[in-house]
Parts: structure tokens; sequence; C-alpha cells
């Protein structure tokens, strides 16, 4: 069986600069494994399949897969996967809002125009060991006085969120992703100083899904606004940087 296949650019308006996806459609009757050996082969840091629902509130079901492993729930695939879904012919249910489902169960995107948002899934937090931590520091380079807040961010994907001292910390990072492969998925942000053009600097480091480096992570993103609104040390809207959005409290 012959299956559409298109791969679209996300985060971004100018082509090349943001982070690409492989979306394929009618996937059903692929297995596991082929849709695994699938997103090997495309070496991109997400690849998704789509599906008939199983929610009959929802317009269709979603599979996210990393060259390691499945995902619940990303955010780019999410934005993607919608926009290709309705490139293709794809009618939502509800005018104005497309409903995806996937491993988190429903999630929510809004349409205005060209434009698509989501609303995360709801954020999970947790301390985060102090063994651990010096590890995942060590494996970045990064000395402890860098860092001024640690915490784990569970959306679906779980990640180890990083506050540093600035975004020059961020940015001077050289990590060892051979060790950082066994010990967790770390995200890092910073501020840049007042005046700047972004408010914070990002970096998302996953290598034990495969992906080394991800120069837009949706979920890891999702996660920091909700965690630094909360602290109060973020605005409810801000602009951050590797590719520039703007992101908002939802």
């Amino acid at each position: 069986m012959k299956r559409r296949f298109t791969q679209v650019d996300v985060f971004t308006d100018t082509p090349l600069l943001g982070n690409p996806l492989a979306v394929v459609h009618d996937a059903q009757g692929l297995s596991d494994t082929q849709m695994q050996a699938f997103a090997r082969w495309t070496n991109l840091s997400e690849t998704t399949f789509l599906l008939p629902p199983g929610d009959p509130a929802a317009d269709y079901r979603v599979r996210i897969f990393t060259p390691g492993g499945e995902l619940p729930f990303a955010g780019h695939p999410t934005l993607g996967s919608c926009h290709a879904w309705l490139e293709a012919g794809g009618v939502a249910r509800v005018a104005g809002e497309v409903v995806q489902q996937c491993g988190v169960g429903r999630v929510r995107v809004r349409r205005e125009g060209a434009q698509c948002a989501f609303a995360a899934p709801p954020l999970q937090v947790g301390e985060v060991d102090d063994g651990l931590l010096s590890a995942v520091l060590a494996a970045l380079g990064l000395p402890r006085a860098k860092v001024k807040a640690a915490q784990w961010l569970d959306n679906g994907p779980k990640w180890l969120g990083l506050l540093l001292d600035g975004a020059d910390a961020v940015l001077a990072i050289e990590p060892d992703h051979a060790v950082l492969k066994g010990l967790a998925k770390v995200g890092v942000i910073g501020p840049h100083p007042a005046g700047a053009e972004c408010r914070f600097e990002v970096r998302a480091f996953a290598p034990s899904i495969g992906v080394p480096e991800d120069p837009v992570t949706g979920s890891l993103n999702a996660g920091l606004a909700q965690w630094l609104i909360g602290r109060g040390v973020a605005p409810a809207s801000y602009v951050g940087r590797r590719i520039q959005r703007e992101l908002h409290s939802r």
C-alpha cells in the first residue's frame, strides 16, 4: 500500500530555519517496528504517523517517534501533524479547532487563519536528585554556580530543566552526548540582558532518544514557560530563541 508522505518545517515562516518533521498519512496497517524503522531512516528528531481517531471527540490520532523510541506528546510534531492533516484535506469537527489524540490524550490545536497554536498538557514538576544533577552538570561542562534552579518538567516527555544565570552560559555549553545519553533529556534556559531582541536563550539535549540537540522543542519550551512563569521569573508572554517565537501562558 502506498501512503502519502509530507515533510514540513515547523516554528518558522522562513524555509529551512525551523524544526523539520516527517509525517506519514493513512498509517493504519503499519506495525510498531515499521514505524520505528521509518523514523530512524528519516533521521529527523521526530516522525509522525496519522491514524483514524479512537476517541470520538478527536479529529485524528497521531503516533510520534524519534529515532530512538516513541513519545506520548511533543510540540513541533503536534503543530506539524495538524498542518499536514489539514493540507491533505482534513476537516475538523469544530470550526477553528483541531482535536488531536495522542499518548497524553486529547490536545486541542487552535486555528487562526494559517496559524496554529496548542494548549500544552498539564505540567508535572519534581525535585532533581543532587547526585543526578551533579552528573548532568559534569556532562554539560557546567559549573554549579551557573545554575539558578533545576526541576523535572513532565508534560508527556520528561525533561530536566535547568535555569542558568545568563544566555551566554547557555550558548557556551559543549555537552558530552555519550555521557548525557545515559542520564536525562535536558533543557537549558538563561535570560538575555535587558533590551535584547529575545528574553531567553533555550537549548534542548536529548541523546537518549537519538537527538543530540534539537533546534526547537515544543514540549520543552511549553514546560519551561509554565515553570518560569509560575516562579515569577518570566512574564506571561515572552520571546525565546534558538528559533525566535512567542510563548504564552496557557
